[in-house]
């Protein structure tokens, strides 16, 4: 990759462009945190097709990707990181001619302390707060804790602290219309603290052009309950997180159609449009207040997939999430017409590629699925997409395709591999990515049919059709997985779907069950799996079958339902979390 960088900076200096790009912002002055709306605009020919990229960098730094290149002329753009001066430069592409040519403007971020005095800032987000504390010396760090009166305190993660700027944090988790006390805890190089005044501020009002979901609690959580809040993505109303009496604690005010994952303050998720094409399906990074972090699109990545020798992608699905070293793992569809083999004739086939993008959202590694796994082997229950949703892709070359894989997890794994779900093959495989230098190498395949072999007497231990495996760390190897069971529920109607945890001898090559808990009802689609804090679980059954409801449920140690909400409407993923700065445990 280091190669082909270089050849496209000696390009990018040799090459005299005879079109231009305008860009133009709605406000050069701003304070850190407010939102400028910037737009782009070519003097390309009428008809061209133009692909725009937006990066990003404070003075004397280097620019980091927002948006790569892809048909949005405009960005909503804007950093808490600090204040100072920031340069936003756009780049416009004409693919007819291979033509690139860039923009710059210089945007200048306040600060927002007042006379040198700690205050707390609204964003555009009703329950997302700004609160600034004047520069401290180096070697200290400050962190900031807000509460209601008489209620839990939540804190920030600790920022260092920077002898020439403010310290900016955002506080998220919060009900609407409602009292907050929040005050600075400085921590001195010494390790001596020194807590500030409080603040006091009001939050504001749940917005009226956003669809908020009403849950209800049918098993109260205990006193007890460790990771107070649910992150929710819900498939017909708003993201937000709430507590776990289901009141909404935050919310995202842009467009998703599904969040997947929370990763310390930052929330991954994909757009998807099946009325546009590969260019409009795409994968986003976005912080609390809901500012694009990264972004990119289907198209961009087929093109640098195909420079790599692989197939494209049609579009991102179920899975984004952050990995180390600042990277990006995502699932991406594909898609194919084989004959005669997965039946006479053509037949339109979908599956699945694994992509890993740098910090600056380059491609840097690959696994395409259709080169591993045998196209012969049919999806269990034979199923099919069309472009009328149902969890697929949008598809291009036919009215109905097979869904052959339809993977809906992905885990990097703490040995450095990568975890796989390929819900239609009733399959977890493991991945040989070896931080980044694996060759692809399926390593096993979990399931039946697959590498293992059960220890148990369970007459049908497997998992079918299932969400969200997830390996444990600590000793031994554990797997927390919900089993959605629809081979089962094809075989025996009354069949309930199930939460899981599998132990795994990787060595001798069998499983066995601690936990095989009946979750009470079957859910046919969607869902999620993750240990808790206090080493019981929590599952979610994102769509129960015969109606549209959706439950987050905990379970302890012991197997018994502790603590259960109710949606009325479906549910990809929920999560419990600590607070909005804390990942999955």
């Amino acid at each position: 990759m280091q190669l082909r960088t270089e050849a496209l900076l000696i390009v990018f200096s040799s090459v005299t462009f005879a079109s231009t790009v305008n860009i133009q912002a709605s406000n050069t002055q701003v304070t850190v945190g407010a939102p400028v709306h910037f737009s782009a605009s070519t003097d390309f020919p009428d008809g061209s097709t133009v692909r725009y990229r937006y990066r990003a960098r404070r003075a004397g730094g280097e620019f980091e990707t927002i948006r790569d290149f892809g048909p949005q002329t405009d960005l909503d753009w804007t950093t808490i990181d600090r204040d100072g001066t920031y340069q936003i430069e756009v780049a416009a592409q004409n693919l007819d001619t291979g033509e690139t040519t860039f923009a710059l403007a210089n945007i200048a971020l306040g600060a927002l302390i007042q006379n040198g005095k700690e205050t707390v800032t609204p964003t555009s987000n009703a329950l997302v707060f700004i609160f600034s504390s004047p520069a401290c010396k180096a070697g200290g760090r400050m962190r900031v804790s807000f509460h209601t009166d008489g209620g839990a305190t939540t804190n920030t993660p600790f920022k260092n602290c920077t002898p020439a700027h403010p310290l900016n944090f955002y506080l998220a988790g919060m009900l609407a219309q409602t009292l907050y006390h929040a005050h600075s805890t400085l921590q001195a190089a010494d390790g001596t603290t020194t807590d500030g005044a409080p603040i006091d501020y009001t939050s504001g009002s749940l917005p009226s052009n956003l669809k908020f979901t009403q849950y209800t609690v049918s098993t109260p959580a205990p006193a007890s309950a460790s990771q107070p809040i649910l992150l929710h993505s819900p498939l017909s109303a708003a993201t937000t997180a709430t507590d776990l009496n289901g009141n909404v604690l935050w919310y995202y005010p842009g467009s998703i159609s599904s969040l997947t994952r929370p990763e310390a303050g930052v929330i991954f998720g994909f757009l998807q449009d099946p009325s546009q094409d590969p260019a409009h399906q795409y994968l986003r990074a976005f912080d609390l207040a809901g500012v694009t972090l990264k972004e990119t699109n289907a198209e961009r990545v087929t093109s640098q997939l195909h420079a790599m020798g692989f197939q494209g992608i049609t579009a991102f699905h179920h899975e984004v999430r952050a990995i180390p070293g600042g990277r990006v793992m995502a699932l991406g569809a594909t898609e194919q017409i084989l004959t005669d083999v997965q039946g006479p004739g053509a037949i339109d086939v979908l599956s699945d590629m694994i992509v890993v993008l740098d910090s600056d959202l380059n491609v840097v590694w690959a696994w395409d699925a259709i080169q591993w796994l045998d196209p012969k082997r049919l999806a269990t229950l034979n199923e099919t997409c069309t472009n009328a949703g149902g969890g697929c892709p949008p598809i291009y070359l036919a009215q109905k395709a097979n869904d052959w894989l339809h993977g809906n997890a992905l885990e990097y794994v703490s040995d450095g591999n990568i975890l796989y779900s390929s819900r239609h093959q009733d399959w977890v495989i493991k991945i040989s990515f070896d931080g980044g230098n694996g060759d692809g190498l399926i390593l096993w395949k979990l399931g039946k049919g697959g590498d293992f072999t059960y220890a148990d007497g369970d007459p049908y231990p497997w998992f079918s059709h299932q969400h969200d495996p997830a390996l444990l760390p600590g000793a031994g190897t554990r797997m927390t997985v919900f089993d959605n069971g629809n081979v089962r529920a094809a075989a025996d109607s009354s069949a309930h779907s199930r939460g899981q945890v599998l132990l795994l001898d990787e060595t001798n090559m069998t499983a066995s069950l601690a936990l095989n808990m009946d979750m009470g009802a079957y859910s046919y689609a969607l869902g999620s799996a993750h240990r808790l804090e206090d080493g019981g679980f929590h599952f979610e059954l994102g769509i129960i079958s015969g109606t549209t409801n959706a439950q987050s449920v905990e379970v302890d140690r012991k197997g018994s339902i502790v603590y259960q909400l109710n949606s009325p409407s479906p549910e990809y993923r929920t999560f419990r979390l600590d607070d909005l700065y804390s990942s999955v445990y």
